[in-house]
């Protein structure tokens, strides 16, 4: 992780993170945590846990929250406040409405990835002051349906929250190998995402993680299993 220039305005400068390290550090939370939880690496993660695992690092979870009045399609809330830990909010229309368990998970994760890397800048000493600028006391980051999963790398907060919320469901080293035994069956290096094979490796991602296609789909694109156009070079698996 490194220090980057802050074009959005939050902050004069920010963390960066590499994809790598996010996957890292993810897989290094969540195997902890389903280690001391169950005992075991259980996939998929069960959601109730997903619950008790930002329980553990924000300071109150709302899984009933009315968001309402901060537009249709805002489906979490995360609150940073200077010198607490995060308080977080997930639409009651997720937890109430179980057609929609897939999306409850990815906004779980969502809001986990902004409790986990972002708090710290809330909680950093006035020594930081002056890479930072001027911290408002508070924050809210309201985070829409459609930035859940993927986000404009120029929204860093989200687009990082979104590949942390790929990184815990769809852990790398398991989707790579599931990927891997896959490939090898279907005697191709790699696949276009418009291959009817990787249809196919879509919905083995699916079941095995309990997540949406999109969500899966998202995730295998951006492991470079999978080629967004047919035509484009294709990445090598183990990369």
């Amino acid at each position: 992780m490194k220090y980057v220039r802050d074009t959005t305005g939050r902050f004069k400068r920010r963390p960066h993170f590499e994809p790598y390290e996010l996957d890292r550090e993810c897989e290094k939370i969540l195997f902890e945590f389903l280690l001391q939880r169950f005992g075991e690496f259980r996939f998929p993660v069960p959601t109730d846990a997903l619950e008790v695992l930002i329980e553990q690092h924000a300071e109150d979870l709302d899984m009933y929250a009315d968001l309402s009045g901060l537009g249709a399609d805002v489906e979490g809330v995360t609150e940073f406040i200077s010198g607490s830990r995060p308080r977080v909010q997930i639409s009651k229309r997720l937890s109430e409405d179980v057609r929609l368990e897939n999306r409850l998970r990815t906004t779980l994760t969502h809001e986990f990835g902004h409790v986990k890397f972002h708090a710290p800048l809330w909680e950093l000493d006035d020594g930081m002051q002056d890479l930072f600028g001027v911290r408002p006391e508070r924050m809210s980051i309201s985070c829409k349906r459609e930035n859940i999963i993927t986000a404009s790398e120029y929204d860093w907060m989200e687009w990082q929250a979104g590949y942390v919320c790929g990184a815990m469901l769809m852990p790398r080293s398991r989707v790579k190998e599931l990927a891997k035994q896959f490939l090898s069956k279907s005697s191709a290096a790699s696949l276009a995402v418009t291959a009817p094979s990787a249809i196919d490796l879509i919905g083995r991602v699916m079941e095995t993680f309990h997540v949406s296609s999109d969500a899966a789909r998202v995730r295998l694109i951006k492991l470079r299993v999978l080629a967004e156009q047919r035509n484009s070079d294709l990445f090598a698996l183990g990369r």
